[in-house]
């Protein structure tokens, strides 16, 4: 009973400290939105994942070499997305355009990293 509660109250702080910053970045973005997307994208978000990661598996090494290189793998898509975006949003494209094109180019930016993944 005991541990299901403060199993509940992890979730609990983790979507609250979440949410604190997808809204920080949104409000910021209202006034700043270059300031916003730089919030957005800074490792932040991947640092709060690596301390809830690192915190459920108790540091396991092996578990923390694997999401760093699974983080690492992603870059080089959200580089892509952010690059389609922008051209995208450069020619008034609207934004249901932009989330459309980015599944299929996401697949096919990450289609070699996952045989590469497998060798290292």
């Amino acid at each position: 009973m005991i541990f299901a509660l403060c199993r509940k109250m992890q979730i609990l702080i983790k979507i609250i400290i979440s949410l604190i910053v997808i809204v920080a970045a949104t409000a910021i973005g209202k006034r700043l939105p270059s300031a916003a997307g730089l919030i957005g994208v800074m490792p932040l978000t991947g640092a709060l994942v690596l301390v809830w990661v690192y915190l459920e598996n108790k540091g396991d090494p092996q578990t923390m070499q694997d999401f760093t290189k699974g983080a690492l793998w992603g870059i080089l898509p959200s580089i892509l997305f952010f690059l389609v975006a922008f051209v995208c949003f450069k020619k008034h494209l609207p934004l249901p355009i932009v989330l459309i094109t980015r599944p299929g180019m996401r697949l096919k930016a990450d289609w070699p990293g996952i045989s590469e993944m497998k060798n290292i």
